[in-house]
């Protein structure tokens, strides 16, 4: 197979080179899939730096979210590690699947079942690369923490990104109106075409007065929505008893934030870390994803690949998709083709 392997850790993703390895084998628990999309991550960046919380150890194959076929099941699907799983497969060979993984920078991966999905009907392996992080953390911060409902209005802060438009579309899914930010006016446009009733930039002075202008009465918004690090603004514009969703912390710092405006306007701050959810809460994790192909059955959930630039070079072009993320110079998910990515199930 043809594989990004670190062997030690590069300043950048410039440095990083292809490689062809041996297949991988799998393990008796584990399925062989082709990849024929991978999908791009802010961690991924950290991880070939060595600055990540999870770094294997040297040498491995970089990535993580990937869609492909499956090439061959696993001998024996149950485990003392995993007793709940069938005694039979849930996917056979042939069958289109996304799902994360250490190792998704490859033309093969090996993963558990319990790492894949179906590919959802009629989407390309390009768009479905890109939603085993995003989706599933937009739908548990909005609907299983903050339970978003119609009549609610959502500030999702950072709409334009990965997250950012997994919120937009799913927040409108629950009959909220959604006021986005984002920090330039092609960033605006692109979450205002997935949804979003209002757009604003974040970078312009007084954003939080013009979110309160436009809801009801001027009380500010029920849910924000934030993947950035911009709580302490946000509550400026929270209403009474509004709900601050603390996604992660994508401007770089993490903030101090003033409890007692927090107490003085009855707010609560929730976290989610869907990783967290995913491997200690199953039954959520497996509510989660019922809701999402729920909405992608629905036409109400679409893929958010970034569409200004198509990387269809393969393995080839990951450094410089990855070096694009980092600059900011995109929107949505990007990702990377490497063999029919744009081909659909149906």
């Amino acid at each position: 197979m043809r594989a990004i392997q670190v062997k030690e850790y590069v300043k950048g993703p410039q440095d990083l080179t292809v490689t062809t390895l041996p297949d991988p084998i799998p393990s008796p628990t584990e399925y062989l899939i082709a990849v024929h999309a991978t999908a791009t991550n802010f961690f991924d960046l950290l991880q070939i730096r060595g600055k990540y919380q999870h770094q294997p150890p040297l040498p491995w194959i970089a990535g993580s979210e990937f869609a492909g076929v499956i090439l061959s099941t696993p001998s024996s699907s149950s485990s003392a590690a995993t007793p709940s799983l069938p005694s039979s497969p849930k996917y056979k060979v042939g069958d289109k699947v996304f799902g994360a993984t250490q190792g998704g920078y490859a033309t093969r991966v090996c993963a558990r079942e319990e790492a894949l999905h179906p590919m959802p009907r009629g989407w390309s392996f390009a768009d479905a690369a890109g939603l085993m992080v995003t989706a599933p953390t937009s739908y548990a911060a909005l609907v299983t923490r903050a339970g978003v409902k119609r009549g609610d209005w959502v500030l999702v802060h950072a709409a334009a990104g990965g997250v950012g438009l997994a919120a937009v579309q799913i927040a409108k899914a629950f009959g909220a109106t959604v006021i986005a930010t984002a920090g330039s006016a092609r960033k605006l446009q692109v979450a205002k075409d997935y949804g979003a009733d209002f757009a604003l930039d974040y970078n312009q002075l007084g954003w939080e007065d013009r979110v309160k202008k436009l809801t009801p009465h001027g009380t500010g918004v029920d849910i924000v929505y934030d993947p950035v690090g911009m709580v302490n603004a946000s509550l400026k514009c929270t209403a009474r008893n509004g709900r601050i969703l603390v996604i992660g912390f994508a401007a770089g710092s993490i903030e101090k934030v003033a409890m007692n405006r927090v107490l003085l306007k009855s707010v609560s701050l929730v976290g989610l870390q869907w990783g967290v959810y995913a491997r200690e809460e199953p039954e959520t994790a497996k509510e989660v994803w019922e809701g999402l192909f729920r909405l992608m059955s629905e036409g109400r959930f679409r893929g958010t690949v970034f569409g200004d630039r198509l990387w269809e070079g393969g393995l080839e072009d990951v450094g410089k998709a990855l070096g694009m993320l980092e600059r900011r110079e995109t929107w949505g998910k990007v990702v990377v083709e490497l063999e029919g990515g744009r081909e659909s199930k149906l």
